[in-house]
């Protein structure tokens, strides 16, 4: 079985169907608000590992798709190169041989020419090596490209397959979230905990930190939206790719992937603009100073500002 698919049917079976057993029977108790609240983080956080996993899919497609753009970009000219190069050896065989001795072989064979006829033979037969030798190089190098393109497909393909498994996945999620929605609304009267804007004091950060951390303070208040980068709505990894892509840097859509691209730091080393990890590099953060940082924490939740300990940090990085 697949670890995609292994991941669905842990979430499914363990993470939320079972979460939704509501006694049967009339004579038992309603869940309390406790209880209802305990199965929608459950829930929600097995949730967030499907839509990390969603993401990091969609940031390996991008990148073998541009991988197969790259080879694509090369093999264009290759072929024109061969069939040039096919094209020169092929008018060498055929004046070359052509009854009657004309064009190339009277070229070659011309009797005002100096040195002998095997010489000037020997001089046609080095041409014709040299040109079939440059085929055979292009021809070596054609096939490459073309085993790579071939390589480059099968990957492409699983990996769309292996993000409409998990898309077929999330939707039967979706339909489990869709349930504790409701109970959410039993137990909060609301299914979603709407946000307002920040109208805060924003602390004064130079740089491009500065400008990712402004960008985080004016999402506050956006709802949580799944493998989305805004401008309406984020996930964990959107937000941080949001706030820094504002500042001029690339960061993946996933925060594992962040993680592999940010330098490590201490949590004493933390600066403003600086990522914290959490839940196994399963959620992400943006440090803005005080000891806080701005996240999208989860299903039914909107952007917002929290300690930096609002959960046991993974580790902190720095963006490049």
């Amino acid at each position: 079985m697949s670890p995609v698919r292994m991941l669905l049917r842990a979430v499914v079976l363990t993470g939320i169907t079972i979460g939704l057993v509501v006694p049967a029977t009339g004579a038992a108790a309603e869940p309390s608000v406790s209880e209802l609240t305990q199965r929608i983080n459950k829930s929600s956080a097995e949730l967030e590992k499907v839509v990390e996993s969603y993401n990091k899919l969609n940031e390996e497609i991008k990148a073998t798709k541009a991988a197969k753009a790259a080879v694509e970009a090369k093999l264009g000219p290759l072929q024109e190169q061969l069939a040039q190069t096919e094209g020169e050896v092929g008018t060498i065989a055929a004046r070359a041989y052509k009854s009657g001795g004309l064009d190339m072989v009277q070229a070659v064979l011309t009797a005002g020419e100096t040195g002998s006829l095997v010489d000037r033979l020997g001089t046609l037969e080095q041409l014709a090596r040299e040109r079939q030798s440059r085929v055979s190089g292009f021809t070596t190098t054609q096939r490459e490209y073309l085993d790579e393109q071939a390589r480059l497909d099968a990957t492409l393909a699983r990996e769309t397959a292996q993000a409409k498994e998990l898309e077929t996945g999330k939707k039967k999620i979706e339909a489990d979230l869709k349930k504790l929605y409701e109970m959410r609304e039993r137990a909060y009267g609301s299914a979603t905990n709407p946000g307002s804007s920040y109208s805060g004091s924003i602390p004064s950060v130079s740089g491009q930190a500065g400008v990712a951390v402004r960008f985080a303070y004016g999402a506050i208040g956006k709802p949580y939206v799944w493998a989305a980068a805004g401008p309406n709505g984020y996930d964990c990894s959107g937000l941080t790719l949001a706030a820094w892509r504002a500042a001029g840097k690339s960061l993946p859509h996933n925060a594992a992937m962040q993680w592999d691209r940010v330098a490590k730091i201490s949590r004493s080393a933390l600066q403003p603009g600086d990522l914290v990890f959490y839940s196994n590099l399963g959620h992400v953060g943006i440090f803005v100073g005080s000891g806080k940082v701005i996240h999208a924490p989860t299903f039914g939740e909107s952007v917002k500002i929290s300690s930096v300990d609002m959960m046991p940090p993974y580790g902190y990085g720095r963006v490049r």
